[in-house]
């Protein structure tokens, strides 16, 4: 069994020019939190002051055990599970902002994904006639983004490793999320 970890992080800066903090998220996989740095600043360069503004070591999803494997290591069977990553989109009315809600789900394909997605409260309940809550037009569906998260993974560390999906054993706790201001050289 590796001892590296799935990450999943909430990456922000004001870039220069800009009015507003801009975000986006990063998947890493690494040993420790901290020696996500060189991946946080490949994945958004420049000269920018980013920090981490909430992060997360994937572990548990829909009540399956997420971990990394070494592409190498002989996979005792191959999980038909995949791992996605969900940017649902929404509005509510009177407020001049669209919300986001980022959510993983483990499915055999994306359809699986978005049907869960879909049973969410903030897809259900954000959103109203004209300017209804989405997933991204190109599904078929309404969703900002969807990702399988193997798929968007830096390429040095695809050519490593493997997302590696099995039932969980006993009882999984969820994944803490941590929220907060983190600089770089606080991780």
């Amino acid at each position: 069994m590796s001892e590296y970890k799935l990450y999943m992080l909430l990456l922000g800066c004001k870039p220069e020019g800009r009015n507003t903090e801009q975000h986006d998220v990063l998947f890493g996989i690494a040993k420790e939190l901290r020696d996500l740095i060189p991946q946080i600043k490949a994945f958004w360069p420049g000269p920018h002051k980013i920090h981490v503004d909430a992060w997360r070591e994937v572990k548990n999803v829909n009540g399956k055990a997420v971990s990394v494997r070494l592409k190498n290591e002989l996979l005792q069977q191959s999980s038909a599970y995949k791992l996605f990553f969900i940017n649902l989109g929404g509005y509510r009315q009177n407020a001049f902002d669209e919300f986001h809600y980022k959510m993983l789900a483990v499915a055999k394909e994306k359809g699986d994904a978005i049907t869960q997605a879909k049973m969410t409260a903030f897809y259900q309940h954000t959103g109203f006639a004209g300017a209804a809550s989405h997933v991204d037009d190109k599904y078929g569906v309404d969703v900002d983004d969807l990702y399988e998260i193997q798929d968007i993974l830096p390429q040095d560390i695809k050519a490593q490793y493997v997302i590696d999906i099995q039932p969980a054993e006993g009882s999984q706790e969820e994944d803490a999320i941590h929220l907060g201001y983190f600089k770089l050289d606080s991780l």
